[in-house]
């Protein structure tokens, strides 16, 4: 999984390519209610279909979350028609063979509902959110969009020149610019190495037909996780599922193919020149995938570098000492597949490079040093305590379930998520940071005006 620059442009892991057709302001302010803590507490069944099926009755509010991830990306699209699996997740709600998407918006709309589709790096998620006394009209829906898409030649059309769009002002935005870089630079030839929205000559090669092929393909009851939360009760959930997905058949899906990655072996720096006042700075190298089980130890490593915000090093030397940069922060994306450490940083082009050795120092650092006993109870403390804003909503709540299936961490994963944070140890730390920081190998990423920047040490 590549690194969270779609929040600046995969990943983070959560971001601008989801594009909702319809959210009404009273679903959002009844999903959105902050400070009612759920709890992973779901049933989990498989069905005769190959369907997961995850639910989670709550009676908190009388609403309903609905969310089907698919196990379709853009790891199972060809590279010469880069951005498929991202046009068929947003063409679902363009029509289908009973409804216009007009229709489908005012029908959702009507009863205040909302629907979505949005293709990740790893998958595809459908959701919908409703009311329970609209729970049979908003499912109903869902299904006619999940299982009998038209996919219109005309919204097609409008579609592929909507994302070519987004994708050409992303490249005005020197933090796009940079993070879209980093990728191909770390990636290369791996679906993570390119937007998930494809690329100009993908989307043009793309046709209607491909699109019918690709959701025939992989949409799926067998490749598929359904989670249902909210004001509804098993009995109910089940009625749904074979009213409205009962036609829904299993199918042959093509395994994925085997992706090699290329370690840098030495440091890459990419140099793009553009008239800014601040330098856009990225610098990292391949990561870890979510199924590590030093994932938790790295989450706390980098949590004391710098994913603690005003807590973290970076920030309190870059920031605080120094006085070079608003905001600088690391993170260590992961997905199915290895994600990303990166560092990012803006700053002005001629501390460019003073920051840039800062960055190498406190990675360095982290390697030799341990922690300190309190920077390591202060992340642990952080990590653990922060865990349950990931279930503070219904719609997180929802999300949470079927990536918790997807990634295979067990319905336990409440539990065993703070246990693992809590047993870290300061040697875990610097076992890790030896493991998976690499000061002398790495891709650097500099979109600044090049004249003001110099060069530095590792130039």
């Amino acid at each position: 999984m590549p690194i969270p620059l779609r929040a600046a442009g995969r990943i983070i892991l959560d971001s601008s390519d989801i594009r909702h057709k319809i959210l009404s302001a009273a679903i959002i302010l009844l999903i959105l209610v902050p400070g009612i803590a759920f709890g992973l507490d779901a049933r989990r069944e498989v069905l005769d279909s190959g369907l997961v099926l995850l639910h989670s009755e709550r009676h908190n509010l009388p609403i309903v979350m609905v969310t089907l991830l698919i196990k379709a990306s853009p790891l199972d699209e060809p590279p010469e028609k880069a951005g498929l699996a991202n046009l068929t997740a947003e063409m679902l709600t363009e029509g289908t063979h009973g409804r216009t998407s007009e229709q489908i918006s005012e029908e959702i709309e009507f009863i205040g509902g909302g629907l979505g589709a949005s293709a990740d790096d790893d998958y595809t998620m459908v959701s919908l959110s409703v009311l329970r006394k609209d729970i049979e009209k908003g499912f109903e829906i869902f299904a006619d969009v999940l299982l009998n898409p038209s996919f219109p030649a005309h919204e097609l059309s409008d579609m592929k020149r909507l994302v070519k769009g987004d994708i050409k002002q992303g490249e005005e935005d020197p933090g796009v610019v940079a993070g879209r870089a980093f990728s191909r630079a770390v990636y290369g030839e791996h679906p993570y190495g390119r937007p998930v929205e494809g690329t100009i000559e993908g989307i043009d090669a793309v046709e209607r037909e491909d699109l019918v092929r690709f959701h025939r393909t992989y949409y799926r009851p067998n490749n598929s996780i359904l989670s249902v939360v909210g004001d509804i009760s098993h009995d109910e959930v089940m009625h749904l599922i074979r009213k409205y997905l009962a036609l829904w058949r299993k199918g042959k899906v093509p395994p994925r193919r085997d992706y090699s990655f290329r370690e840098t072996g030495s440091p890459d720096i990419i140099r793009i020149d553009r008239e800014l006042t601040q330098a856009n700075i990225i610098l990292g190298h391949l990561g870890i995938e979510r199924s590590n089980p030093d994932y938790y130890a790295v989450s706390v490593m980098n949590y004391i570098l710098g994913g603690g915000g005003f807590s973290s090093r970076l920030m309190q030397i870059i920031r605080d000492d120094m006085g070079l940069a608003y905001n600088v922060y690391s993170a260590f994306p992961s997905g199915r597949y290895r994600g990303v450490f990166m560092a990012s940083v803006q700053t002005r082009n001629d501390a460019a490079w003073t920051v840039i050795g800062e960055i190498l120092k406190q990675m360095r650092r982290m390697r030799e040093e341990y922690v300190s006993a309190d920077e390591l109870e202060d992340a642990k403390a952080y990590l653990t305590g922060s865990f349950p804003r990931r279930l503070d909503t219904m719609a997180r709540l929802s999300r949470l379930l079927v990536l918790v299936e997807f990634y295979g961490l067990g319905m336990d994963y409440e539990k065993s998520y703070v246990d693992n944070i809590r047993q870290v140890t300061a040697e875990d730390v610097r076992r890790v940071a030896r493991k998976y920081l690499h000061p002398d190998r790495y891709v650097l990423v500099i979109v600044a005006d090049q004249k003001k920047t110099g060069t530095g040490g590792g130039e």
